[in-house]
């Protein structure tokens, strides 16, 4: 289990021929020792990205990694933001050769082969996004997105993950993720995998939603049942 994560460590850090052949979300699937049949989903918006390991079955959380970015002909650089499995290479540096098609990519050396999901279409969400602040009692409090501890939501056109975590302590707090839709001014998670507690996965979870000033508003209630205000702003690169 241990050299498949770290396998999928390095499949999602170098992926494509120009940057936007890469924007999207795209899986694999491989075995574990036990025979379980394992799920592994990468999501890639401008300048940000992320890959999940999940049991398909169950929704088990097995470990996800990312970070930043950039792609120079076929050689993709990565600096790594967060890893659930290894703290230690937070901010760490990573650089691959890569091959891709319209629908399929590999890493030069490796016979993994992802799947293409989607392109970043159809959803009006697509992109890396930080919370930038919560409404508590018709009281708006900002919060600051330069600082070292953040929650960073990736969206493809039909995929999202949100992470927690602290760049500068290395921490890890969780994640979630699934597909999500955006219809009539209601965005819905259909979760597949939480860190925090693997019988959510196979939840459904509906919030209204608002673009405002190019900000993302989003109110309804937790997996928790707890109501919720968020605002969330477009990372910048």
């Amino acid at each position: 289990m241990k050299k498949l994560i770290v396998l999928l460590l390095c499949s999602f850090l170098s992926f494509g021929l120009n940057a936007q052949s890469v924007i999207g979300a795209w899986e694999t699937f491989s075995t574990a020792e036990n025979g379980d049949k394992l799920k592994s989903v990468v999501i890639f918006a401008d300048g940000y990205q992320v890959i999940s390991t999940y049991d398909n079955a169950t929704g088990k959380f097995l470990g996800t990694n990312g970070g930043t970015w950039k792609l120079e002909g076929n050689t993709m650089t990565e600096i790594v933001e967060f890893n659930s499995m290894n703290p230690e290479t937070v901010g760490m540096e990573s650089v691959f050769k890569v091959q891709i098609t319209d629908n399929e990519m590999q890493i030069v050396g490796s016979d993994m082969q992802l799947k293409r999901l989607d392109n970043g279409t159809p959803g009006n969400l697509q992109g890396a996004w930080l919370m930038s602040g919560r409404v508590r009692n018709g009281n708006t409090e900002a919060r600051d997105t330069s600082r070292p501890r953040k929650t960073m939501k990736i969206l493809s056109g039909t995929r999202f993950q949100w992470i927690a975590y602290n760049t500068e302590t290395k921490q890890f707090s969780g994640t979630g993720g699934g597909t999500y839709t955006t219809i009539d001014g209601k965005y819905t998670e259909n979760i597949e995998f939480f860190s925090k507690d693997n019988a959510k996965a196979g939840l459904s979870l509906s919030f209204n939603f608002e673009l405002v000033d190019g900000d993302w508003t989003h109110t309804g209630f937790s997996s928790k049942g707890d109501p919720i205000h968020e605002i969330w702003s477009v990372r910048k690169q």
